[in-house]
């Protein structure tokens, strides 16, 4: 990779953070690689997040929208997204430069709320979209459809839209699948619904999906990779796509997706090669 300006994310009021940006901005500039500090602009080569996953999921938009590969160097525990831990950032950094790193192409959400007739604009998640119900509110019925197609009214505590990459995020906990981030699909999750019959289901990424509510119903929001997009009442339809810009995410070059899901989700047993 021809690399002439880099980018770094520091996580919010992370000391430690600040002193692995100092160590890598001295690194990069005896390569004569100029750097800038928490700011996201279209000629930046890499953006290098230093934090947790949460740290890479508030700059994903940006990133997407600019079409600039992003890696994340965990500052805590291993992370699903920031795969790379502390010790192996500058490891990581030299297989980049070489070209010896992988790129994936992670599928992107796009959703907006139509409201009096009114379209807002897009906004964009790496992981999920999730319509709530407030805490102490009734369940709610939530009519889908896929494209032009019904697809059911969901009566439950709201609905999630999930990316593969965000399978292993609150899809998960509301019993959806584990979905291979290489595949182009999107996951329709109930949380806690009514009825049991009422299952996950996944589909391929053309399609666009929309969902209003039957009835009145309070405190009804849209979460986006878990901040507060929109309040949504029964006036109000929402439309969930796939991005036409993928996040363009360095894996680790130490470690494999199934790697990372042993370790986070405590899948026990030493790895057998006998087979």
């Amino acid at each position: 990779m021809h690399c002439k300006k880099v980018g770094i994310i520091l996580k919010k009021n992370s000391q430690q953070a600040r002193v692995a940006a100092d160590e890598m901005v001295d690194w990069f500039q005896r390569r004569s690689i100029a750097t800038v500090i928490d700011a996201i602009t279209p000629e930046l080569d890499i953006l290098i997040i230093l934090g947790g996953d949460g740290t890479l999921l508030h700059v994903a938009e940006e990133a997407s929208q600019c079409g600039v590969p992003v890696v994340g160097i965990n500052m805590g525990n291993l992370g699903f997204l920031t795969e790379v831990s502390e010790g192996e950032k500058f490891q990581a950094l030299d297989a980049i430069l070489t070209g010896s790193a992988v790129i994936e192409d992670r599928i992107m959400l796009k959703a907006r709320l139509q409201s009096d007739g009114k379209s807002g604009k897009w906004r964009y998640a790496l992981n999920d979209v999730v319509i709530s119900k407030g805490a102490i509110d009734r369940l709610v019925r939530l009519c889908t459809w896929v494209d032009a197609e019904y697809l059911n009214t969901y009566k439950a505590d709201g609905l999630i839209f999930s990316t593969p990459t965000g399978s292993t995020a609150y899809n998960l906990s509301a019993g959806g699948p584990i979905v291979h981030p290489g595949l182009a699909a999107i996951v329709v999750t109930p949380i806690c619904p009514f009825m049991l019959e009422s299952r996950p289901v996944l589909l391929p990424s053309p399609v666009h999906l929309s969902t209003r509510l039957a009835g009145r119903a309070a405190d009804v929001k849209v979460i986006l990779d878990g901040q507060l997009a929109w309040n949504m009442d029964e006036t109000d339809n929402l439309e969930v796509a796939a991005s036409e810009k993928p996040l363009r995410l360095i894996c680790s070059p130490q470690k494999g997706y199934f790697d990372i899901l042993r370790c986070k989700l405590n899948w026990g047993g030493p790895v057998d090669n006998t087979v």
